[in-house]
Formats: C-alpha cells, structure tokens, sequence
C-alpha cells in the first residue's frame, strides 16, 4: 500500500512540475531600476530577476502573482547585494552574469553553452541546451532557503537562513538532509554539531530526499519509492492551493499556504518545526537572550550590555563598559550582580563553588576575576567566562543567572535605589578631585611646561594606544597600538603559540575585557616599510572583512617594531587539527573536513576577486589557516603577501612560500598570479581529505608525497586507500573531492580553474572533468 501511495505521490509530483514555460533567448538582460526587471512565467505567477534587499538589489525567483513579494530563490547569496547599476545578461555564449559598474563579472552560473533559459510556472528556473530536451541547470537542484511544490532536497544539500526578511545573504542557521537519512536543524551555519532539531531518523540510510508536493504534503522519502517520515499529514485544500517550504530567518522552517483564488489575502503558516519563536540557537547572539513577548521572539541584551549592530541582532552584544581591574580598593561599588531570572544557556562551567545560595553564589562570582556570569540551579553555583550561547528566558525554567555588571553600566539593568546611591558617591569625589586639582594645579603647569617640547607627540602616542586597548573589541577598523601596551599584555611576550615564514606569534590578553589577542612579531626583513606606508597598508588591509579571514584588530609601528594584532582562534591551525594527537582529540570526520575546504576556498576567492584591493595570500598552507571555536577555518597572514609588494620587483625572482605548497612557476622565474594560491590549495585539500602532511618519508615510497600518491589511486580508482576503511565517507564525493584538487596542481597554470570555479566545484554547482595527470603538460613539452 505505502509503494501504491509513493507511485501516486511521484505521478502527482511529475504533473506538477510539467507546466508552461516562457523562453529567455541568448542576449537577453536586465537592470533592477528598468521597468522590466524580471523575466516572468507564462502564468506570471513567478518572476526570475532584480528585487530590493537591504542595501541594494538581489537576483532571485519570487512570487509575482501573489500581493506580498515573496522570494523563493536567490543566486549568488555571498556577493550580494547588487548596486542598481548592476545589469544581468544571459550572454551569447549561454552564461548567466552580472555585470557591476566597476566593471566586475559575477557568474551566476558558470554552465555555459546553453541555448536558451525558461522560468517556467513550476517556480523552476531552467537552462537548456540546443534541443530543448537536455537540462543543464535549473533552479530546483541548488534550493536557498525554500522548496516549492515538486521540488526536492538531496542527501548532503542544506537550507540556509537569510540574515532577515530584506537581506537574503546566508544566515545564522541550517537545515540539513544528513546522508544518513536525518534531517537536523543547526546554529551558526552549521559549523557546530549543537543541533536544535531533527526528526531523529538516522537509521534510515543512504538516498533519503525532503519533499513537498502540491497538496502541502511535507515528508522523507527514500529510493523514491519508501515513505520514511510525515512531517505533515496532507489534507489541506488543493484547488488553486499554493504551497512553498520556508526557512525562516528565525531558524524554524514552516509550510506556508497561499490562496491564489483570493489574492488580496497574505499567506498562512499551517505546520511549523516548532511553536517555540525562540527555538532558534543563536537567533540573538551572544550575550543576548531571547524571550517571549506577546508569542513573539524578542532579543535583549544581558544587563550591562549594548547590541554591536541594532540592525543585525544575531552578532550578539558586547559590554558597553569595562574597567581596568576587577580587583580595586572600592570593590563594591564597582561591581555588582544582577539577576536574570528563569535563564537557560549553553553551560561553560569551570568552577563549581560551595555555594548553597544565591547571595553566596553571587558573592562566588564577584570574588572571581575570571568570573563573568554564574548560573544558580537551586543546588548548584556554575560560575561561567563569557560569552555566554543560546541564552533564553522562559517560564518553566527554575534557574537563575547572576550577570557581573559594572558600575557605569548598571542603569541597564540593577535597582534604581542602587544607582541613585553610585550616582551620589561619584558627585562626592568629583567635587574632591575638583578642589584637589585646584590646590596642585600650579605645580603641575611648572612641571608640565619644562618638558612639554620634548614628551607632546610621545606622551599623546602612548595615550592614544592605552585608551584604545579598552576599544579593541569595540571598533571596526584595526588601531595604532604602543609596543609598551603589547609587551604588557603579552607579558613580555612570554607565551609563544605559533611561528611562521613572517615571525612569531604570541598570547595576549587584553585589560579590562580580558579577550584573548594573537601579536604577531613581524621579522626584521618585514619590519624596513616606511611608517606611513605601514599604516595605510594595514587600514586597507583592515577593510578587508570575510567570515574566513582572520580580522586584523591593530598593528604597532613604533621605531624597528612592526607587529599586528589578531582575534585568537581557539583550535589552533589546520595543521593541529589535521596532525595533531589523535589521543588528545579525533581527527575531523568526513562532513567536516569537507566543510573546511569550503570555507577555505571562500576565503581565497574573497582576497583574489572580491576584497577592495585584490591579494594573491603566496604562502596558503595548513599553518596558515586558523580554526575559530566553531570549527570554522578562517585564513591567516593574508595581509603580510601584499606588505611585501613594496619592495618586491621581481616577483619570478623572489620565491615565497613552503616547501611542498609552492607553485612550480615560482622555480621556473614565471610571472606569478592567482594560480599560485589555487595550486598551493589543492595540496591543502589533499592534506584534509587524507588527514596527513603532504610529505611523511615514514611511509612506503610510492605513498610518501601526497599528491602523487594521491593521482596513482585515482588512476587504479582505489580512492578509498586515502581514508580510514572504517570513515563513513561517500566515495563519489571522494572522488569529486579528489579531482578537484588534482586540477588545481597542474603544472601549467593556465589548466588550473579559477577560485571562482573551484567553489563551484566544491558547492556541486558545475560538473567537474576529468583531470589529466598534473604532470603531463611537462612530458608534452
């Protein structure tokens, strides 16, 4: 009976996506601010074109027929948005671009060839070839962030949020159909196994697909053919019935009914994933907690702290005060304790103090520097560091969070007779320093002009970098630090964790916020640029800003000294991750890995084509690339290739980079181009894939170079040699994986794709060839 019910399900599906179409022709454009900016379908129900979003224009599919524009499809959700001088063309070579007025090309899709495109009535958006039989791309095969009727979610995609309702670049959240048949919902894009949700079928196995059929039948199928799971039961209304699958901004994903006989009327959700608003991990950001007003999610943020950006919430907060030292004479008027009552969050505990109470359990905190915050569960005193995950407040929960706020920050959230008191204290010693500094003002002009020559411009230098060590984490832009300051908090540069081609890299801690900062000493061969070409460098190397690139906080230029300042990435590097001791933590497993490579090849395509000032990095490599507290891989010392310009003439004549991960072109005194940090990426991803160095003269001779070992395996199709047997790994994308890599190593760099192809490749988006051996260009020659 389920297989009778299957084969109806997919007849009703087929007819369903089998409707009317209208054809895009070669040359065809458009211009968000022309009076046609989309294409439509024949029904003009759907419309593939420019929409607004925040700060700009989208190219997406959107439902046109309905009175809300609802977006159901967006292409290129990295690059957006798109100025209202952008202009997109399906090209005479059969390519979908948009052209920007800086005369920038983005490929939308990267198929090329195709004859003509069709929106058609389905909400599919599809490129054909020549005989109009042959799909070489639609829409329906690469989902953003909804399914309509007829469409399907493969093993391995995902669903990503948006950053709101006007912004539709990638969000917070994602939703997974798992290759094992589990469909999960998880914070932070993912790059964290903290998941929220899941329909709990992992045993279901390989080839299960989320589907949505035109009766707003929700469900997992697998082989096409075996019901797995209902996530609704069907029986809605079925004539002109519209029904689409979302994955809202808040992290729950609903089913949505639009009524096409009425349509004065807005949609309806019928099924949520839940009637939580707050369910959404993250959905406020660190140090925000959410909470229930009205059965509508609301962000705040903990007593004592401001949002970093009101207009985008999920960045969390920030203190909106701090003080030099927790540990001060007038200790009680400087700190207090605050409650949040009925508070859940994410558990970091360190300590666990005999505290049967919550007056002795704030007490516990307010005498513990390294103590930001305490969770009192009515037995227990958990003292946490911040920040503090996932906090929401709701009224079953028994718990109460004490949050450590400082004195000039507790309007936000202590007892006002508290602060009419503080409020009155710091009036009495105003007026003391006032009379004080009357008395001993004549001394201090005497003193002050002997010596006033001599220490202005050292004394304001020096002033500037203290107070700007308080706003390290609180400004945009990197800033000027004194050497003084990033010896001390640095403690004399005591603690090394990393050293490289530029120099070494030490542990500090910042005052008063008490953050964890990388200071990178640079080599006395980098430390020759002039003071004023340093300082412009790093301000334009500061405006380079991507989620998998380190961000570069300040930088000295003090005398010889040249150093910068970075954000601490917690895992270490790559290397650690991939080398280190498996005793002491697991290799990555499968899916991660593969997430790695693509934040690293996002990273790379950022600094060659999309950053204010394109930079080729000259030294990609395992120890290069720093892993954040997510798991997310973030690309270091991106910034010091282009410090190195300056004095750089030649560059066929100055080789840079390591061992094993240089280009050949460098040996060959060849001019030098992107293509130097594509080979050297896919050395990189061979070391992630095998989870080994790509040179271990401990093995036999033919595995001790990766890459070659790797190609020999390709060539005897015996892939799964490059992985543990017992990995649950899928030998297709192995083998996709595999020759992407292998085409990133020609010899020849002009065979090598651009990184733009490369995240094609590695997203699925393009068919990958099959590579020829990386050497062969050499045996031709």
């Amino acid at each position: 009976m389920a297989n009778l019910i299957a084969f109806v399900t997919i007849i009703s599906l087929a007819f369903t996506t089998a409707k009317a179409q209208s054809n895009v022709t070669r040359g065809s454009s458009l211009q968000p601010t022309s009076a046609n900016p989309s294409w439509l379908s024949p029904s003009r129900l759907y419309a593939f074109g420019f929409y607004p979003q925040t700060g700009g224009y989208a190219v997406g599919i959107y439902i046109a027929g309905i009175p809300e524009r609802t977006v159901v499809w967006t292409a290129s959700r990295n690059t957006l948005p798109f100025s209202n001088n952008a202009t997109l063309r399906f090209t005479t070579g059969g390519r979908l671009t948009v052209d920007q007025s800086q005369g920038q090309q983005i490929n939308l899709f990267d198929t090329g060839g195709a004859s003509f495109a069709s929106m058609q009535d389905s909400g599919n958006f599809v490129l054909y070839d020549s005989t109009g039989r042959t799909v070489l791309w639609q829409s329906f095969d690469h989902p953003t962030e909804t399914l309509l009727a007829g469409q399907r979610l493969l093993p391995g995609q995902a669903l990503f949020s948006s950053v709101s309702e006007t912004d539709h670049s990638i969000g917070v959240f994602m939703l997974s159909m798992q290759t094992d048949g589990n469909l999960v919902l998880y914070p932070n894009r993912g790059t964290d196994d903290r998941a929220y949700w899941a329909t709990n079928t992992p045993s279901a196995g390989p080839n299960v697909t989320l589907n949505l059929d035109s009766s707003g039948f929700l469900y997992l199928l697998q082989n096409s053919t075996n019901f797995i799971y209902n996530l609704t039961q069907g029986g809605y209304p079925t004539k002109d019935a519209l029904y689409l699958m979302k994955f809202d901004v808040d992290g729950i994903f609903r089913l949505y009914y639009h009524n096409l006989s009425n349509i004065g009327t807005n949609g309806s959700v019928i099924w949520a994933s839940s009637s939580n608003k707050c369910a959404g991990k993250g959905l406020c950001g660190i140090n925000a907690y959410c909470s229930l007003l009205n059965n509508a999610a609301r962000c705040q943020c903990l007593p004592g702290f401001e949002f970093v950006n009101p207009g985008l919430l999920s960045l969390g907060c920030r203190r909106n005060d701090t003080i030099e030292s927790c540990k001060i004479p007038d200790a009680d008027t400087a700190i207090h304790m605050t409650n949040l009552n009925n508070a859940r969050w994410e558990e970091t505990t360190y300590a666990i103090p005999i505290a049967p109470t919550q007056e002795e359990c704030s007490s516990a905190c307010l005498n513990d520097c390294n103590c930001e915050a305490a969770l009192f569960t009515g037995q227990e005193c958990r003292l946490q560091r911040l920040p503090l995950r996932y906090i929401v407040v709701i009224d079953n929960e028994s718990n109460v969070g004490l949050i450590k706020v400082y004195t000039s920050s507790v309007r936000n959230g202590s007892n006002p007779t508290n602060h009419f008191i503080h409020v009155k204290k710091v009036r009495q010693k105003k007026i003391m320093i006032i009379g004080v500094s009357l008395i001993s003002l004549g001394v201090l002009v005497l003193l002050i002009s002997g010596v006033i020559m001599y220490r202005t411009k050292v004394w304001a230098y020096k002033k500037i970098s203290e107070n700007l060590n308080v706003q390290l984490f609180e400004e945009m832009g990197p800033q000027a630090f004194s050497f003084a300051v990033l010896e001390k908090i640095t403690d004399g540069f005591r603690e090394e964790v990393g050293r490289g081609t530029f120099g070494i890299v030490y542990k500090g801690i910042t005052e008063g916020s008490m953050r964890p900062v990388a200071v990178k000493k640079l080599k006395e061969e980098l430390a020759q640029e002039g003071e004023r070409e340093f300082q412009t460098e790093m301000k334009v190397i500061g405006r380079t800003h991507h989620r998998n690139l380190t961000k570069l906080l300040g930088y000295c230029c003090e005398g010889p000294e040249r150093l910068l300042i970075f954000e601490y990435m917690t895992q270490g590097s790559l290397a650690d991750v991939l080398y280190g001791p498996k005793e002491s933590k697991p290799k990555p497993c499968w899916t991660e890995r593969i997430r790695m490579a693509v934040d690293i090849a996002h990273g790379i395509l950022y600094l060659h084509e999309e950053c204010e000032n394109p930079i080729i990095h000259c030294d990609i490599k395992p120890q290069n690339i720093l892993m954040d507290e997510y798991g997310c891989a973030k690309i270091s010392d991106f910034g010091l290739a282009k410090l190195l310009e300056h004095d750089q003439t030649n560059t066929s004549t100055l080789i840079r980079g390591t061992r094993g991960y240089v280009a050949p072109e460098w040996h060959k005194r060849l001019p030098i181009t992107v293509k130097v940090d594509v080979y050297s990426f896919g050395i990189v991803l061979f070391n992630i894939l095998c989870c080994r160095r790509n040179v271990d003269n401990s093995l036999p001779d033919n595995e001790a170079i990766l890459e070659e070992w790797v190609y020999e395996c390709y060539e005897a199709d015996e892939l799964l040699k490059l992985v543990d047997y017992d990995e649950d790994v899928e030998k297709s994308k192995l083998e996709q994986m595999v020759k992407i890599g292998l085409w990133c190593i020609q010899e020849e760099p002009t065979l090598r794709p651009s990184m733009k192809r490369v995240v094609l490749m590695l997203e699925g988006t393009v068919k990958i060839p099959v590579p020829p051996n990386p050497n062969s260009f050499l045996s031709v020659v």
